[in-house]
């Protein structure tokens, strides 16, 4: 968005409430990006004299971290792009252009480059294929439609090469990583009779396989891989003493529904909620929410 919006001569600052992950730094080569800890002074007066916020893929406040209050306090024109399940009573008052059927962002990205009539450059191209091939696992989630390969031939037209992209995101992975995965596969708890899968990633496991934050991602989706499971959870602690959970379903369970009972969003197949409680308060939570919908949908 901000390349589109650049090419129309805007004067555009790129935000993020993190650092962006070393498996995605090849999307930034020039460092566009401004994770918020290192924003400078003149980072602070573009932002304070901006005309116009726009946040993608997210309406949460919790999900945007410390930009929240930044947002939430700033007089600019404020606009949400996203694609998920909004929670009306948890949002962050913007005007909002949502498509909840889209399969990706990066959907709704190409659709606004088409509409203001800028052209998709290859660096465009392969930002939005990256948006659309992870949000649907590589073509093979349900919310994947003729059009979806539609969107993805037009960005291989404008120069894009799965196979590169492919290596990019897959290919590169640490040994911090594998250990991650192989710790928290070990803790594995199976729930009525293997329909539910659960475990946990905490910050002592981060420390011991040598890992980062971003190394989790993507685990809880080894775990719906088990034969027979209908729904898998992944709770991982962060450094601020809270946990992120995040849910996956294969059947009638709507993990958005399931997320918004705890003030998260998402999509069907998967969400995800915040906790501020300790670890033991949040597994019974997510253990008792899964298990009685669960129950009640079959």
């Amino acid at each position: 968005m901000q390349r589109i919006l650049t090419q129309l001569g805007k004067n555009v600052l790129i935000i993020s409430p993190h650092p962006v992950p070393p498996t995605l730094a090849f999307l930034d080569p020039q460092n566009i990006i401004r994770p918020l800890e290192t924003l400078t002074d003149e980072d602070r007066k573009r932002f304070d004299s901006a005309d116009t916020l726009l946040v993608l893929d997210t309406s949460s406040p919790q999900q945007l971290g410390g930009m929240a209050v930044l947002f939430q306090d700033s007089n600019a024109k404020k606009l949400v792009i996203d694609h998920h399940v909004i929670n009306v009573q948890n949002n962050l008052g913007a005007e909002m252009f949502v498509d909840e059927n889209a399969e990706a962002t990066g959907t709704l990205v190409v659709r606004a480059a088409e509409a203001l009539g800028v052209p998709l450059s290859q660096d465009i191209a392969e930002a939005v294929f990256t948006a659309l091939a992870t949000d649907t696992g590589w073509f093979r989630f349900s919310s994947v439609k003729a059009e979806t390969f539609r969107t993805a031939g037009k960005l291989l037209d404008a120069g894009v090469r799965p196979d590169v992209l492919y290596r990019e995101l897959y290919e590169q992975e640490s040994l911090g990583r594998l250990r991650l995965a192989g710790r928290t596969l070990s803790k594995t708890e199976s729930i009525l009779d293997g329909r539910f899968l659960l475990s946990s990633i905490l910050l002592e496991d981060f420390d011991a396989a040598g890992a980062r934050s971003s190394d989790s991602e993507d685990i809880v989706n080894m775990l719906l891989s088990v034969k027979g499971t209908q729904m898998a959870a992944l709770i991982s602690e962060l450094k601020d003493n809270t946990f992120k959970v995040s849910f996956r379903s294969r059947c009638k369970v709507d993990c958005s529904v399931l997320a918004k009972h705890f003030g998260g969003g998402g999509h069907r197949e998967a969400a995800g909620a915040s906790f501020s409680v300790p670890f033991a308060e949040t597994k019974q939570a997510v253990i008792e929410a899964v298990v009685r919908e669960l129950t009640t949908a079959f």
